[in-house]
């Protein structure tokens, strides 16, 4: 196996990710797991990968100034090259800006030709000596393009944030986008406590502490990969963000009862629940592909949970099979994921305002379909990945105006006091935002059908 460097995988992840779509964390992987770096050499690549898709729009913008064509007529290759040396040298102060320009040439002569080469050390030596003299847009005057190359979000999630959130949060929560996010994991109490998983996880030198609201959450660090680790093979833990835990404790199914996971894959929530109940009743886990249930049958085989039985079905259909059958029914709905952008940052550019109407449709079609399948009495919990108001409390509140039989149910019970006093908790329903709870952003509906318990 030819030696690779940080810095190269970094380049055949971005890529990957611009001319063949890949996800940039299945990319990554994909080359981490194919070379084996080091610890040191793995974690440089993976800041590479992140921090050059969480500021594209600044890095780009930044080399627009020191080119005489088009950063989009260059290579694909000399393209990423610059960009990641200007990433090194605006936003890594440890990496001296020689080596992130020397390195950057290496990679040049290697994926280019001399001529490209020498451009690349030109236009890199530039944005090192200058990049202190550069004037980005007057915030007050354009406080749009301001904070869309400052903070490298796109400028119509800017604009959209601006008017609802206003210049603050809206900086604050584009901040919060670009910092790196917690390794977060659920203990699973089916098998063990969260004191008795932190000691097994320092035993394998793995640092973990407790997050701060749900009650089997811990932030770990100081490891190479999930999978390596002897807890996570055991079945010890899932990885699961606190913000997706809370789900499971809103929804709190009871012991023994039928639950409905619409929208399942890859199944964090579900073997939550199962979690919850003591891997007691049944809980069928539904999703359109076989592939994405396959997963969660794996999870359930490591975790140990043998309550959760799978079903390839649409999510808009399911009332036709299960008409009036559950107690509990969960639809952790398909949404744009504006919540996790820190988790994703490459997600934030594929994004567009145009896919919005039809996501929200099929939300509202899938709810329309589960709440059909819950008993009288019954619980349904609606939930996203996602900040935006037509996908979230829109969406709820045009199923209850035409379902009278729903009322909102109040959450101050189900979480913990510092989540209860927020002032929509009481009315049943949380938005969760990055730049303020600390988590990804998540949207948590509870409504309970009429009728005898």
């Amino acid at each position: 196996m030819r030696n690779v460097s940080a810095r190269e995988i970094a380049l055949l992840v971005s890529k990957a990710v611009e001319d063949e779509g890949a996800y940039a964390n299945l990319a990554l992987n994909k080359l981490l797991e194919k070379y084996q770096p080091g610890k040191l050499d793995r974690a440089f690549a993976t800041e590479i990968v992140y921090g050059v898709l969480r500021n594209l729009n600044t890095i780009d913008w930044v080399l627009a100034h020191y080119l005489k064509q088009p950063l989009a007529s260059q290579t694909i290759y000399i393209r990423n090259i610059l960009r990641i040396g200007t990433y090194q040298i605006m936003f890594m102060p440890r990496v001296p800006d020689s080596a992130a320009c020397n390195e950057s040439v290496n990679l040049a002569k290697k994926y280019g030709h001399a001529g490209a080469a020498k451009f690349v050390n030109g236009v890199l030596r530039n944005v090192a000596r200058q990049q202190q003299n550069l004037k980005y847009p007057d915030h007050e005057e354009s406080p749009v393009d301001y904070i869309a190359l400052k903070y490298s979000h796109p400028t119509w999630l800017v604009e959209r944030w601006l008017k609802e959130f206003g210049y603050e949060q809206t900086v604050a929560l584009c901040e919060a986008n670009n910092r790196p996010a917690p390794n977060t994991v659920r203990t699973n109490t089916l098998k063990i406590s969260r004191e008795d998983l932190i000691t097994r996880l320092k035993e394998e030198g793995v640092g973990a502490r407790e997050t701060s609201f749900v009650p089997e959450g811990l932030n770990i660090s100081g490891f190479l990969s999930y999978r390596t680790l002897k807890p996570f093979q055991e079945g010890l833990f899932q990885v699961q963000d606190e913000s997706s835990m809370l789900v499971a404790h809103v929804l709190n199914p009871s012991t023994g009862a039928k639950v409905l996971d619409v929208a399942s894959a890859p199944g964090g929530k579900t073997t939550h629940l199962a979690q919850i109940m003591g891997d007691s009743g049944r809980i069928i886990a539904c999703d359109l592909y076989k592939h994405k249930l396959d997963l969660i049958m794996d999870n359930c085989q490591r975790l140990g949970i043998k309550s959760i039985q799978t079903e390839v079905a649409d999510a808009r259909e399911l009332y036709k099979k299960y008409q009036g059958w559950a107690d509990y029914v969960l639809v952790d709905a398909p949404c744009s994921g504006l919540g996790v952008l820190r988790r994703r940052p490459d997600a934030r550019w594929r994004k567009d305002p145009s896919q919005l109407p039809g996501i929200v449709r099929l939300q509202k079609e899938i709810l329309q379909s589960a709440a059909q399948c819950l008993r009288p009495g019954g619980v349904l919990v609606y939930s996203t990945c996602t900040i935006t108001w037509e996908e979230n409390i829109g969406v709820v509140e045009d199923f209850l105006r035409g379902h009278s039989e729903f009322i909102m149910g109040d959450l101050r019970q189900l979480l913990p006091s510092e989540l209860a006093k927020e002032k929509t908790a009481e009315n049943g329903y949380l938005q969760l935002m990055p730049h303020i709870h600390g988590m990804d952003g998540f949207f948590i509906a509870r409504m309970r059908k009429k009728g005898f318990e």
